[in-house]
């Protein structure tokens, strides 16, 4: 299988795209299900980039978003599909433009990837995820970039516009570098703080940014963190790997919606010697894995591989159709393939 790392716009291709943004056009922006903070993030900064060349801009999230992020400006102006899909799909077959931002590929949108498809409107995919489907008149797709947030900025840049970059463009796209890179953290490259640095210098205040996304839990969420790590943790020091489940009945004992276990996968990195860790949920009709990995260790081959997944070397997700046990007797069964067997660090 070919794999494109990187996918540039052309000379001509920009210069296509900024003569078609001279004249006011009514535009649509996509992003994937379970929007986290990137997803929005650069929906909402391209948004008002746009807006500030007097387009008609439309921001539609296949689901609801996480309260986290209800401090955005113009994210409670955004469209649900799930809670008005007639509404998406007549603003969709409207626009002069659609934009897909942070994701590859159209099952990533669910019921909209076939309505996206027959659209007449232009197409233009950004995205830093594996392998782009061949859905878009125009891509810009770079696996190497932090977020899309990041690369929301150097498509401003492409198109001489950075110094449009005002407050609300540059909280937008901040929220999306801190949360894709877990508060810089991973995934960073020279060229992420570059980005972060002239976002701050649009009057960005990181400081303020990071309290507003990781200071807002309530007593729910803390109580739910407890119980993950003191009665669903399970460590296997042989391969550096831990694994959290969740059953059915701890999403009802906990009353567990949107949002309740972000971040829940990384609180087993921080264990000594654990380099994997899998987030396992048991719901309704399917089990879904969040993979997390240190290093050189690709999750992404895994959830490739072995969960009907995907995502980036060390941040991936999946899901099967099969019993909460069987999915993590699966995930302890393939970690020889990936891992080497090692002393446990005690």
């Amino acid at each position: 299988m070919t794999t494109f790392a990187l996918v540039k716009l052309s000379a001509e291709e920009i210069k296509e795209i900024k003569e078609f943004l001279v004249y006011p056009k009514a535009i649509v922006i996509f992003t994937h299900r379970n929007p986290d903070g990137d997803a929005i993030g650069s929906s909402l900064g391209l948004r008002h980039y746009l807006e500030g060349l007097g387009h008609t801009v439309k921001v539609v999230l296949p689901s609801e978003y996480p309260p986290t992020f209800h401090f955005l400006k113009g994210v409670d102006d955004c469209l649900v599909f799930d809670l008005e899909a007639n509404r998406c799909i007549e603003e969709l077959h409207k626009a002069d433009l659609i934009v897909c931002l942070d994701f590859n590929a159209l099952d990533r949108v669910d019921k909209l990837g076939p309505e996206i498809l027959k659209a007449k409107g232009k197409k233009l995919l950004i995205d830093h995820h594996l392998d782009p489907e061949p859905f878009a008149d125009h891509v810009f797709s770079d696996t190497e970039a932090s977020s899309t947030c990041e690369m929301i900025y150097q498509f401003l840049e492409l198109l001489g516009d950075e110094k449009k970059v005002d407050l609300a463009i540059g909280e937008a796209l901040f929220t999306g570098l801190i949360t894709d890179t877990g508060s810089f953290k991973y995934s960073t490259r020279p060229e992420t703080y570059k980005v972060a640095a002239a976002l701050k210098s649009a009057g960005v205040d990181d400081y303020t940014l990071q309290d507003r996304i990781h200071n807002t839990a309530t007593e729910k969420q803390i109580r739910l963190l407890g119980h993950c790590l003191a009665n669903r943790l399970e460590v296997i020091p042989e391969y550096g790997a831990a694994i959290i489940a969740l059953t059915k009945q701890d999403y009802v004992d906990f009353d567990i919606s949107r949002g309740d276990t972000e971040g829940v996968v990384n609180y087993m990195l921080m264990m000594r010697g654990i380099e994997v860790a899998a987030f396992i949920r048991e719901q309704p009709t399917i089990v879904k894995l969040s993979l997390r990995s240190k290093g050189d260790i690709s999750v992404q081959e895994i959830c490739r591989n072995h969960f009907n997944g995907g995502g980036h070397k060390n941040a991936s997700g999946g899901a099967a159709y099969a019993k909460l046990e069987d999915i993590v007797g699966r995930f302890k069964s393939v970690l020889p393939k990936y891992l080497k067997k090692r002393v446990p660090v005690t």
